[in-house]
């Protein structure tokens, strides 16, 4: 008798594979390209040093070089997962840094650029919640009548004091109605969030869990604390200011957030890649397929799902 707590890959949770299936009928994979943007907390417009956990290529390790064309940059990216795959759907992924951070005429000439090429079947862009002008809605609205459109949202943490020690300058209210506003012109929401910020106890990370729930976002990608070289993190990680999650403590919380989770809510990722030329710690976290089975294998010994804790919020 089937698992009725399972979903369609057999997974305890919604993973994003599962739910590009149902919604493509097939595998279809993201291609990470860079605008020619920055970000308000890197430009002095409200900080000049960018969040304390951020790299030098603003949380887009794997995106490509800034002087390739947009054009350039998919056919490249292509080829890369065409060595991996033989699928010909891919979602085009501008990632690094605040992709909305710029003149709404610029913004468009390059999503369009994006989505004219062929396979191209969704565009997913990264931002700032309190990037979401009026002008930048109405450009967002406008691409989703072409095409699916995602907008992920660097929330990170909803406790206040971790807000202002990764220096992230808006309060969670802004978050909430960036949420709104996005659904109110058909966008699906993705929200990322930190596991193991310094000072941050499982509850509190719990409650973060439980902000995102609540704020209605369609997705959530969990992302464990990477100390990198050349941030102002690293320099506190060297003083021994504070200490990082072990795997079991990691498995653990990620398994709590997402019992607590609603069934529908996509769970992009549980685990994320840092560049292992600049990852300081975890270094466990470099071998993902461990980190992965580990959780796997401890959802089954809990006999535990995603949303078995959720009651509604």
């Amino acid at each position: 008798m089937p698992n009725k707590n399972l979903y369609d890959d057999g997974k305890p949770y919604l993973s994003a594979s599962c739910y590009y299936k149902s919604i493509y009928g097939r595998k279809v994979y993201k291609l990470s390209l860079t605008a020619s943007v920055t970000c308000p907390t890197r430009d002095g417009t409200l900080d000049n040093r960018g969040c304390i956990f951020c790299s030098r290529y603003g949380s887009g390790d794997f995106s490509q070089e800034k002087t390739k064309s947009i054009k350039e940059q998919i056919i490249s990216a292509k080829r890369l997962i065409s060595n991996k795959y033989s699928e010909d759907s891919y979602i085009a992924y501008f990632q690094a840094y605040t992709n909305t951070y710029a003149d709404a005429s610029y913004l468009r000439s390059i999503w369009e650029e994006a989505i004219v090429e062929e396979g191209i079947v969704a565009l997913d862009i990264a931002t700032r919640p309190d990037c979401l002008g009026e002008d930048i809605l109405s450009l967002l609205e406008e691409f989703a009548r072409k095409i699916p459109v995602t907008v992920e949202l660097g929330l990170q943490t909803s406790k206040e004091e971790s807000i202002r020690y990764i220096r992230r300058h808006y309060n969670n209210q802004v978050y909430e109605e960036a949420v709104k506003k996005l659904h109110n012109i058909g966008i699906h929401v993705i929200t990322h969030m930190i596991i193991g910020l310094p000072g941050e106890s499982k509850e509190d990370m719990l409650r973060t869990a439980d902000f995102i729930a609540s704020s209605g976002s369609d997705g959530i990608k969990l992302q464990l604390l990477h100390v990198l070289k050349g941030t102002d993190l690293c320099n506190e990680y060297e003083e021994k200011t504070f200490s990082l999650p072990s795997l079991e403590e990691y498995t653990d919380i990620v398994i709590s957030i997402i019992e607590r989770l609603p069934r529908h809510m996509v769970i992009y990722r549980i685990t994320g890649d840092g560049n292992k030329a600049d990852l300081i710690a975890p270094m466990w976290s470099t071998d993902k397929k461990r980190v992965l089975n580990n959780i796997h294998k401890e959802f089954k010994n809990r006999n535990t799902y995603q949303g078995k804790e959720y009651h509604g919020l």
